[in-house]
């Protein structure tokens, strides 16, 4: 069975770079990254789809 990633490349780079691990991804892949900047990317983008939400009429 395979998964279908949620997020989109270019958002998890996005949300990567603002979040300041993407040069990890960059060096290592998405593999490279600590399981608490992981974490991180999820809330961010909970919390921007919230944003969305609130913001449509």
């Amino acid at each position: 069975m395979s998964r279908r990633g949620v997020m989109s490349e270019s958002f998890k780079v996005e949300l990567a770079k603002e979040l300041g691990f993407y040069d990890v991804v960059q060096r290592e892949g998405w593999g490279g990254i600590k399981a608490s900047d992981a974490g991180n990317m999820v809330k961010r983008a909970i919390q921007i789809a919230q944003e969305q939400l609130v913001r449509k009429p």
